[in-house]
């Protein structure tokens, strides 16, 4: 364990700010393995300052006075990567003039870091695990084999495991770069960090333009606080130095700070909770299709049942056939069955038209009841809700209703006396 002295230098020396456990946590694990050889893989979301760790682990292990050499694999075009880590020969491919020493032997006794390692192809893949593993190389265009030693730390913000699952990253350069592995946290699960972190980037800025300082109120560091941060450090530091030039109020309210915050992300953030109703509405509606989808599946069921019931072969195998050449044959539109059952009488049915004020209440009342208990989870239960919120969106004007579930009005009639809504 580092003392709290030892940690506050490595912050200081790296320009690393905050004490949040998790932060603390990834120095103390990069200054522990720092004397050793092994790989290290630093994994973490984009933004949350990953590079420092490589350059904390190669400051404080015995290559410290060895080359060390950063890499943005993400940034070297697929054609030329090769050439760029490996080195190539002259010849070897048009505008190769000269011979080239890659990364790898540049770096040779020291270390190399290879940021957004997850962006690597996998040809360049095989060639980066038989560095690891013997310590060889081939350059371009050469069969002579090349020794190097180096240690490699990588850095990604991918779900390595899931890159490996689908066949973008070889598994076994994985186990073999991840043999130590440092999380790095995200902002957000800094928070006592942020405020901190803002009062740097905006006094840097002030400083650097000869602006007035900043200062946040209380409600503005409790909204920063809370808020997501997508881009985590980047973010951040790209807000603070928006107010700090665009605010002429050096006083910053979290009315002020709301507006340079963008809208897109605050339904995560817990302050702005009221957003979370569009989410909710998007919900509804995809359940609503859902329960449309499985409505529709039970209903051609129940006509297929009521045609077996009748033992009326022709029509189903009449049913079966159109549906296997409906695409050579023009469509048509299929008419919900009329079933006339002894309760359905004419004058029933005029008195049913409407439902009252009261039974609306009682709809409603129902419904909620039920969905505060259990969602539904049969197709029975699904057609029965699907009826119960048509009814209560037209005020229970049947007609309406049955249009919006494609469905004749006597059959409407017919599921609201079986589910007695």
């Amino acid at each position: 364990m580092l003392s709290s002295e030892q940690l506050q230098d490595i912050k200081s020396r790296f320009g690393i700010i905050g004490n949040a456990e998790g932060l603390n946590r990834a120095i103390e694990r990069a200054y522990q393995v720092a004397p050793t050889d092994y790989s290290v893989l630093v994994v973490g979301e984009s933004g949350v300052g990953k590079e420092f760790f490589p350059k904390i682990i190669h400051a404080n292990s015995t290559r410290k006075h060895a080359p060390y050499i950063a890499i943005n694999c993400g940034a070297i075009p697929n054609g030329t990567i090769d050439s760029e880590l490996f080195g190539h020969v002259k010849g070897s491919f048009t505008g190769a003039t000269n011979d080239h020493k890659g990364y790898f032997e540049e770096a040779n006794g020291g270390t190399i870091f290879l940021d957004e390692v997850g962006e690597l192809p996998l040809e360049t893949q095989v060639r980066l695990l038989r560095v690891l593993e013997t310590g060889e190389f081939l350059r371009v265009g050469s069969s002579a084999v090349q020794k190097t030693n180096v240690r490699v730390v990588a850095a990604t913000n991918l779900n390595m495991q899931s890159a490996v699952q689908q066949g973008k990253f070889r598994e076994d350069l994985f186990y073999r770069l991840s043999t130590i592995t440092i999380n790095v946290p995200a902002l957000r699960e800094r928070k006592e960090d942020i405020p901190i972190l803002f009062r740097k980037f905006a006094s840097d800025c002030c400083e650097r333009y000869k602006m007035p300082p900043l200062r946040l109120t209380d409600d503005a560091r409790m909204l920063l606080q809370n808020y997501y941060f997508r881009g985590n450090i980047r973010q951040l530091k790209n807000i603070a130095e928006q107010i700090c030039v665009l605010e002429q109020r050096r006083e910053i309210s979290a009315s002020i700070l709301r507006q340079y915050l963008p809208q897109e992300e605050s339904w995560t953030t817990p302050v702005l909770a009221n957003n979370f109703s569009n989410r909710d509405a998007d919900y509804q509606k995809e359940r609503e299709f859902l329960y449309k989808v499985l409505f529709d599946m039970k209903r051609e069921l129940d006509e297929l049942k009521q045609k077996v019931q009748n033992n009326n072969t022709s029509a189903i195998i009449s049913h079966i056939t159109n549906n296997d050449v409906k695409e050579q044959q023009p469509k048509t539109d299929i008419k919900e069955p009329i079933r006339i059952t002894q309760s359905d009488s004419d004058d029933e049915w005029q008195q049913a038209e409407e439902v009252n004020e009261e039974e609306i209440s009682r709809l409603k009342t129902n419904y909620e009841q039920e969905n505060l208990v259990s969602q539904p989870s049969t197709i029975t239960e699904m057609e029965k809700d699907m009826i119960r919120q048509a009814l209560i969106r037209h005020k229970g004007n049947r007609r309406l209703a049955a249009e919006q579930l494609q469905m004749s009005e006597r059959t409407l009639y017919r599921k609201i006396k079986e589910y007695d809504l």
